[in-house]
């Protein structure tokens, strides 16, 4: 009876490059983990951290970002802006207690399909190492009164 943990990804693609990169490998028919749940964003920089730290909080087990290779942004400079937040957000979850690991950053072109997929199956098996992220566990556990989280998406 020993279940096989899926883990629930959300990731935060740049309309540009990387959301295109996930269509190729759709159309490709490239074999990727059904585990993510894809956000297009027209910008890898314009991924506020709180909607990182609401993915998690609504029962997301990981997030993957991903953009447009440096130099290359449709938005000048804005996949580096991606980047200093995205290491910010690891060290305030390492802060929190919650493994950095969690959330990913991967650049991907729009002709990279297949290195896409194969960054979402091992980011995929990173998380299911881990296990389930279980804030709302740990939340209740020092005495916090918490509901369980729906995952919203929105449109």
């Amino acid at each position: 009876m020993s279940e096989t943990f899926e883990p629930v990804i959300i990731g935060f693609t740049c309309n540009w490059c990387s959301y295109r990169a996930a269509d190729l490998a759709g159309t490709a028919r490239m074999k990727y983990a059904p585990n993510v749940r894809l956000i297009r964003l027209m910008c890898s920089g314009r991924l506020d951290p709180t909607f990182v730290m609401k993915a998690l909080a609504s029962g997301a087990d990981g997030v993957l970002i991903t953009g447009c290779h440096p130099g290359e942004c449709h938005y000048i400079e804005q996949n580096y802006k991606a980047l200093r937040r995205y290491l910010l957000l690891r060290r305030v979850l390492k802060g929190m207690g919650i493994e950095p690991e969690r959330v990913k950053l991967v650049w991907a072109s729009a002709a990279e399909g297949m290195k896409l997929a194969q960054e979402i199956n091992t980011f995929v098996e990173e998380i299911r190492a881990l296990g389930p992220l279980g804030w709302n566990r740990k939340l209740a556990g020092n005495g916090h009164k918490v509901e369980e989280p729906a995952l919203e998406v929105a449109a």
